[in-house]
């Protein structure tokens, strides 16, 4: 068995591929690191591959949250849930957009999964308490929230491989390990200082004083991915970096009977490695293949709007199709509402920012034509609805006043007070106007359209109640919202002469729809029949919740939870003989 000390290894290099055989491939490292380590606690052998020079996939760009409901987790941290009330929201969530025994497989496997975390990773985990559900006035639903999250993790655990792992898309000037919990407040520090600045000044101490003690903190999906990787290294087992998925072989003569193996290429070099117990494809989506992605979903779409690791160009999708494999869902994806990004840069997430009152959203017609607070998901499905009716929206622009802008923070770069950034008005992403009709014109909307919606909007906004989308209805809505705006946290009316417009597109958090796979996370066949030996997690599997995103982190807890099921049902298969943790093909 290798030792964790000859896994380590510069960033810039890959430890080399060679033929070999082992109990269990996991392609990808993200949520499939899980994969791995259930499959090392249940005495198999594993690999981990990576396509990419860098390990954590999304995930490590990720919020870093998962959701699973009525968990030992919670119930230590103090939510009271109950499996009876968890079964009726995502039944009434799914509502029949995906089979039921895979979600309640999920649900079944939730407690397994995080107990595997805890045994096999240093990762320690809390209950982010208020982060309601997405949908909690569903029967079921938690206004209080199901959502957990990584503690902040010393990634300096990681030694030498400390470099290995994914970057994250926000970075902030100053070491200041960010939960989610943390975010809400740090948003509001303009508006609640009382609780922002004591976060702020908490995370600093963290960050700053790690740093003095030779400590690395990081949050979100950073800690996640570190965490999981410091349990695969402390195991031993191996992971490829820069390797890519070219073929799954099957047995039989045709070519299409149970995966037994894989073909993988690195620099150039292709190697074939045996899979005992099978294969389990956790790559990702389809993220950044366009022309997969106009095809089934958008042809609006553009390159770079997606946040998922650079990798994701559905492989995995692909090599398991060529086996007589059945997709879903392939319309789907984690949509994220996003400001436009400057040319070469990246896309900054529009999360709080549209909950927030003294702002809306427009289509290029001038009129408002969503809930913008709602979940992220949703409001993607909205754009898409319109589009696939004939009536796409267009442009879209998100408006507000002074009072706005001097109060929170924007798509986490511009922070309150501060000017909107240079680069956004010269690249016409942002715009600055002195009355509605100026701000039309400016942005390419019809100027009575617009006055019409900003007049309307400041009419139900003075009395609290959106009657047009019912913005601020929900907790979900309100969580991300002003506390200190009442009655209705998430409207105001905008005030003042100056007017700004910043442009929307849609992105999103990664693709979610592709391969179908069952209860035990086997991939299927179109006549339902399992392809022994292969399994799809994670974004390379259809979503186990259909065209519903349940709760923050319920893309990370189905990666996590399905890996483990992929895991347990490998280790299941008889073996004929005792082998070594790793042979040499």
């Amino acid at each position: 068995m290798p030792t964790s000390d000859k896994l380590n290894h510069d960033p810039s290099t890959a430890v080399p591929a060679r033929d070999m055989t082992v109990d269990l491939v996991v392609v990808g490292s993200g949520t499939g690191m899980a994969a791995a380590l259930a499959a090392h606690e249940a005495g198999l052998s594993a690999l981990i591959v990576e396509k990419t020079g860098l390990v954590g996939g999304s995930t490590a760009r990720s919020g870093g949250a998962f959701w699973i409901p009525a968990s030992k987790l919670l119930a230590e941290e103090g939510m009271s849930d109950s499996k009876e009330r968890a079964e009726a929201y995502v039944r009434a969530a799914v509502d029949g957009s995906s089979p039921e025994p895979r979600w309640q497989s999920f649900l079944r496997h939730g407690d397994e999964a995080i107990a595997l975390l805890q045994r096999r990773t240093p990762l320690k985990f809390i209950w982010t308490r208020g982060y309601s559900d997405y949908h909690p006035d569903l029967p079921g639903g938690a206004a209080i929230g199901r959502t957990c999250e990584a503690k902040p993790f010393d990634a300096n655990v990681l030694g030498s491989d400390r470099g290995m792992l994914r970057p994250s898309d926000l970075t902030p000037p100053l070491p200041m390990p960010t939960t989610s919990a943390d975010y809400k407040w740090m948003n509001l520090v303009a508006r609640v200082p009382a609780k922002g600045i004591p976060v702020i000044l908490k995370r600093l101490a963290l960050g700053v004083g790690g740093r003095l003690i030779g400590r690395d903190y990081v949050t979100a999906g950073q800690a996640l991915a570190a965490g999981m990787y410091a349990g695969v290294r402390k195991a031993g087992i191996p992971v490829w970096t820069k390797t890519e998925l070219v073929e799954l072989i099957a047995d039989g003569s045709d070519g299409e009977g149970r995966v037994i193996g894989v073909v993988l290429e690195q620099d150039g070099r292709r190697v074939t490695v045996t899979a005992r117990r099978g294969v389990v494809l956790a790559c990702g989506g389809f993220d950044h293949n366009m022309e997969w992605r106009r095809k089934f979903q958008s042809e609006a779409l553009q390159p770079g709007w997606s946040v998922g690791s650079e990798g994701n160009f559905g492989d995995g999708i692909r090599v398991a199709q060529q086996l007589g494999a059945d997709v879903t869902l392939m319309d789907q994806a984690w949509w994220f509402p996003e400001i436009a990004p400057v040319p070469g840069g990246a896309p900054p997430m529009l999360l709080a920012d549209r909950s927030l009152p003294g702002s809306f959203i427009i289509d290029d017609s001038g009129a408002r034509f969503v809930n913008e607070s709602t979940d992220y998901m949703s409001f993607g499905q909205r754009v898409l609805e319109r589009e696939r009716a004939g009536d796409p929206v267009g442009s879209m622009w998100i408006i507000f006043d002074q009072m706005y802008r001097n109060s929170y923070v924007m798509g986490g770069v511009a922070y309150p007070r501060m000017p909107l950034p240079k680069a956004w008005y010269a690249a016409g992403i942002a715009h600055r106007a002195t009355d509605p009709a100026a701000l039309a014109k400016a942005i390419g909307v019809p100027a009575r359209e617009l006055a019409d919606t900003l007049h309307r909007f400041n009419d139900m906004a003075a009395a609290g109640v959106d009657d047009d989308f019912n913005r601020g209805a929900t907790a979900y809505d309100r969580y991300y919202g002003d506390p200190t705006m009442q009655p209705n946290p998430n409207l105001r009316p905008l005030v003042g002469p100056t007017l700004y417009a910043v442009k929307v597109v849609l992105g999103d958090l990664g693709t979610c729809g592709g391969l179908r796979a069952d209860e035990a996370a086997r991939v299927l066949r179109e006549d339902g029949s399992p392809v022994e030996g292969l399994y799809a997690v994670g974004n390379t599997a259809g979503n186990a919740f259909g065209t519903t995103y349940p709760g923050a982190g319920a893309t990370l807890a189905q990666g996590i939870v399905f890996s483990v099921i992929a895991a347990k049902h490998a280790a299941g298969r008889p073996v004929s003989s005792t082998v070594p943790n790793v042979t040499t093909a």
